[in-house]
């Protein structure tokens, strides 16, 4: 199988200027909306993953070889879920390489690489949030010809990693990718009327979701070893 790189040279002016757009505009819009181990992340993480260049992957798996350990796998896209859940397990995060335009800054229909490094890849600096997510890849991995299952660790992850809110000295905060990424999302949480859920892994994998419409109603945790801990309820 033919590995998959990161083509840096080919980014353009263009390219740049839309991750400029992006990173500045949502890392002040996050100063008081975000969990303090994102904010505390992105300055771990501040020399490889800043505004002023377009993130290296190189670099940045040179950051967490010293840190936790992780690395980034290059996709093109959205992958099968088997594939998914191997990733993790082996503290690989796959990221798609390519950015949004300019006039698709707040809406895309598919994941691009701010979505999935500004997102997903900060907090995997932290100790249980990445215990969490290898745990995770190890038990849908070893569940895959589950489909029943596996739609369950799929709910998992929409309502915890992608969309995910943090009680912090009883304050709402955000620590979902999803959010964290986008800056409508973002604002919707505290400036609309959103039901919000005490975390129950239980409850959590028996609750639909949809992906075409922003989010009515989201789940929330106490900390993250409280979300790394409750997948021993599942194995």
């Amino acid at each position: 199988m033919k590995i998959k790189t990161q083509d840096y040279q080919n980014y353009t002016k263009e390219n740049l200027q839309v991750w400029r757009i992006l990173f500045e505009r949502q890392v002040e819009n996050l100063k008081n909306k975000a969990c303090v181990e994102y904010l505390e992340s992105i300055d771990i993480l501040s020399d490889v993953l800043n505004a002023d260049e377009i993130v290296n992957f190189e670099k940045l798996d040179k950051k967490f070889n010293s840190l936790t350990g992780w690395s980034i796998e290059v996709v093109d896209g959205l992958i099968p879920v088997d594939e998914f859940f191997e990733l993790l397990s082996r503290k690989k995060f796959p990221s798609s390489t390519w950015l949004r335009k300019k006039d698709q800054l707040d809406y895309l229909e598919e994941p691009d690489m701010f979505h999935d490094i500004f997102g997903h890849v900060p907090q995997l600096v932290q100790k249980d949030y990445s215990n969490f997510m290898q745990k995770f890849g190890e038990i849908g991995y070893k569940n895959k010809d589950n489909p029943e299952y596996v739609k369950q660790l799929q709910r998992l992850y929409w309502y915890t990693i992608e969309f995910g809110l943090l009680s912090e000295n009883g304050k709402r905060k955000i620590y979902g990718a999803g959010i964290i990424s986008s800056y409508k999302e973002t604002n919707h949480i505290f400036e609309t009327d959103i039901e919000v859920i005490p975390y129950n892994i239980k409850q959590i994998m028996d609750t639909e979701f949809i992906i075409s419409d922003i989010q009515s109603h989201y789940f929330e945790i106490e900390s993250y070893k409280q979300l790394y801990t409750s997948l021993f309820e599942l194995s």
